[in-house]
C-alpha cells in the first residue's frame, strides 16, 4: 500500500491543478471562445477545460507487487464540450458576418464551485499529513 504521505501529495498535487485550470478559465471568461464553424474560427480562441482525476489504485497494486509504493490520485484536463457559444453582438469587431460571437462556454458561478472544493480538499490532504506526522511522532516517542 502507498504511504498515507504519497497518496495525500498526490491529492495536493491534484487540487492545485484543478485550481489552476479553473483560475484559467476565469481568467479568459471575457475571451473569445473557439467558433463552431471551422472556417470562421480564430486561432487565438479559448477552449476551456475541466479536471478529471484517476485513481491510482492499479497502479497501486502492480507497484506492490514490484516491492513498491502506489495509490493516491492524478489529474488531467479534457476540454469542455461545447467549447464555445455563439452570443448576439454584430457591433463587437469579432462578430462574425452574422453578428455572431463565440464566447468561451464558461460559467463563473460553476468555477467558484470548483476553486472552493479544490481549496477544501487541498485543506483536508494538509491535515492528513499533519496528522500523519503526529503519529509517527507519538510512535517514535513510544519506541524511544
Amino acid at each position: 500500500m502507498g504511504s498515507v504521505f504519497d497518496i495525500a501529495v498526490s491529492g495536493l498535487k491534484a487540487q492545485s491543478r484543478r485550481l489552476a485550470v479553473s483560475a484559467d478559465n476565469v481568467a479568459n471568461l471575457s475571451s473569445l471562445g473557439v467558433h463552431p464553424d471551422p472556417q470562421l474560427a480564430k486561432p487565438e480562441g479559448f477552449a476551456p477545460q475541466r479536471t478529471v482525476f484517476n485513481s491510482q489504485f492499479l497502479a497501486q497494486a502492480q507497484a506492490q507487487a514490484q516491492g513498491g509504493g502506489g495509490g493516491g490520485v492524478t489529474a488531467s484536463t479534457a476540454p469542455i464540450s461545447p467549447a464555445s457559444f455563439l452570443s448576439y453582438q454584430p457591433d463587437h469587431p469579432d462578430a462574425d458576418p452574422d453578428g455572431m460571437v463565440p464566447l468561451p462556454n464558461v460559467s463563473l458561478e460553476q468555477e467558484v464551485v470548483e476553486q472552493i472544493q479544490a481549496l477544501r480538499l487541498f485543506q483536508a490532504n494538509v491535515k492528513t499529513i499533519q496528522v500523519q506526522d503526529r503519529m509517527l511522532g507519538a510512535l517514535l516517542d513510544i519506541v524511544s
